[in-house]
This record gives C-alpha cells, structure tokens and sequence, in this order.
C-alpha cells in the first residue's frame, strides 16, 4: 500500500448509492507514543490498514478515522494528545445513530488502542436490543492472527510497539518506521499496577515488545487473517437485522 492517504476513503455518495451497504467500518486510533522511531499515529494508521481491508473484502462502507482516543496511560511522555472516555463514547454513538438514520443498521468497530476500553460499553449497550455493532478484534481474534501469522513473541510480552504492530506497519505503510525501531525491544510482561502507574512504570522507551522480530510478510499474513476472522462478527450482525439467531 506505501500511501498513507490510500487509508482515507475517497468514495463518493455515488459510489456509497451504488454499493448499498449494510454495515460500516470505523477505524479507531489514538494520538500516542510508540517510542522513537514509530508515530504518533500508529494506531490510527494499523487500524485503518485492517479496516481498508476488511471494507475491500466484505464490500463494508469505510468511514474516516477516530484519530485521537483514551491514551491516558501514557499521558506523561510526549506527543500524546487524549480525550475523555465519556467523548469517544458520544462520538461512536452518535456515529452509529447517523448511520441508522442514513440506512446503514452495522456498524464494526476496528479499535487500533487497548486502552479504549469505553468501546466494550458503547458496544454492549447498543445491542441490548439486538447486534447492531461490533468491536474487532477482540482477544480472540488477536490471538488467532498471531498464530496464524506465526509471531514469535506471545501477546503477553507484545503489548505496544512491539512484533504485531510493527509487521503491520512494515507491511501497509512502511514508511512511517524509522531506522532504528530493531534496536527498541523492552520487555515487561506482569504489569499489574498500569492503570495506576501508566506505561512510565513498565518502559523508559516507550516500548513493550520486540519489534525486532516484525516482518512484512508477517504483517501481511496478521491481515490476512484479520480479514477471514471479521466473517464471523458480520454475520452475526447480519442475522440481527434478518432477526435469525446469531451464528
């Protein structure tokens, strides 16, 4: 891909008229450290790569990212920008209510930062009458793509910045890695006091994981994967609004 811009839908109404889709897909990033030698924009870009993806795929209408997110945990090291929980989740809601409005009933919900966690009750309560929203990936889902895609380092110890961002990036845009990211590994895998003490308890450089193990066909084979585990989330959103039981 190469282009950060190829990221962004450049779809008009006439092509959204055309495709007539059911569900959506809505990148959602954050504006955050990722060390030295990877952007601020990590996590908005990766989850535009796999949201891209899955629109190609699954013929989904791709919305613009959620750029700046909850990333209160790493509030003392520079660059981060955060917005309150209680804002992303009027923001996702009232994106899924101008959907609704718009003829559009889905909406999946591609979440680039772990520390969105406000997403899980925005999802949650949505659906109390039936699914009409779905978060991806969920643990599940993350796991099964690094199997799949063979990484080395477990999901423990690749927390931020380390093996499954970095071969996303290194496969999508890889311009957006500097040199120098291969010599960043930290590990910290028992972090049991983050949201107390944030990232600055577990990492001076920003980093938790190995990115030195991150490979292009690794962050191809994690897409790979991501796109065939999304079927499964459509299709229970799908069966909400035929009013079958979910799959």
């Amino acid at each position: 891909m190469g282009n950060t811009d190829d990221l962004i839908t450049r779809a008009t109404s006439g092509d959204e008229r055309e495709r007539g889709p059911a569900v959506a897909v809505l990148p959602v990033g954050s504006f955050e450290q990722h060390g030295d030698h990877l952007p601020l924009i990590t996590d908005t870009a990766i989850a535009c790569l796999i949201a891209r993806r899955l629109a190609d795929d699954h013929s989904l209408f791709l919305l613009p990212p959620i750029t700046i997110s909850c990333s209160h945990e790493h509030a003392s090291m520079a660059g981060t920008v955060s917005i309150g929980a209680g804002t992303l989740y009027a923001m996702v809601h009232d994106i899924w209510r101008s959907l609704e409005a718009s003829g559009v009933p889905g909406l999946l919900i591609v979440n680039g930062h772990g520390g969105n966690y406000v997403l899980q009750n925005v999802v949650q309560e949505i659906n109390v009458s039936g699914p009409r929203v779905a978060l991806f990936p969920v643990g599940h889902d993350r796991a099964k793509a690094r199997a799949d895609a063979k990484l080395e380092s477990s999901g423990a110890e690749d927390m931020h910045g380390g093996e499954f961002e970095v071969s996303l990036l290194l496969h999508g845009t890889p311009h957006l890695v500097r040199k120098g990211i291969d010599e960043d590994d930290h590990l910290a895998p028992s972090r049991s006091h983050l949201l107390t003490v944030g990232m600055a308890g577990y990492t001076t450089n920003g980093i938790i994981g190995l990115p030195s193990l991150a490979t292009a066909a690794k962050g191809k084979a994690l897409l790979d994967s991501l796109s065939g585990l999304a079927r499964t989330h459509l299709d229970i959103l799908a069966a909400g609004r035929e009013g079958r039981s979910a799959p």
